[in-house]
């Protein structure tokens, strides 16, 4: 079988002889059976649990690599009035432990009622959305994933 034994982060790599689509849940992995969006079929083995993240490639031991996607996904997007109304709605999110993506402007969560109900409590403007889920990484995250793609406002919540 086929072996990906290790990952190049988002511009590291140039080519990819496949993609392989997947929601943020399958994208943190260390060992699994994984087949690409055109039918190749791959056991991921890497050394340790990895977040997989969009635009990354898995390398294959026979040399190929495979374009990791995020799939689109049910979230919130979450705007505040101003940069410390923001800040504050983060706060509470983060207090809550919930994966979170962090944009210049606003915030992405995975949809839950609850927690729309009590961000539009504290006056937030949440907006259903369908689109890739990249949260942060924790603060102890093995392979440092770097700012460079947002650096306006974004820190680990997570």
């Amino acid at each position: 079988m086929i072996v990906g034994t290790s990952v190049k982060r988002a511009g590291e790599w140039t080519d990819a002889a496949d993609t392989i689509t997947l929601d943020e849940t399958a994208r943190h992995r260390r060992r699994m059976a994984m087949v690409s969006d055109d039918g190749l079929v791959f056991l991921l083995d890497l050394p340790e649990a990895t977040l997989l993240r969009d635009g990354d490639a898995i390398l294959l031991d026979d040399g190929r690599s495979v374009a990791v996607r995020a799939k689109p996904e049910d979230l919130y997007e979450i705007r505040g009035k101003d940069a410390r109304h923001l800040l504050a709605l983060a706060w509470q999110i983060g207090n809550r432990h919930l994966p979170a993506q962090l944009l210049g402007d606003s915030i992405l969560i995975r949809r839950d009622p609850v927690i729309r109900e009590m961000l539009s409590g504290l006056g937030a403007t949440i907006t259903d959305i369908e689109a890739g889920f990249d949260p942060e990484g924790g603060a102890y995250e093995a392979h440092g994933h770097d700012h460079a793609h947002e650096p306006s406002a974004e820190t680990a919540i997570r």
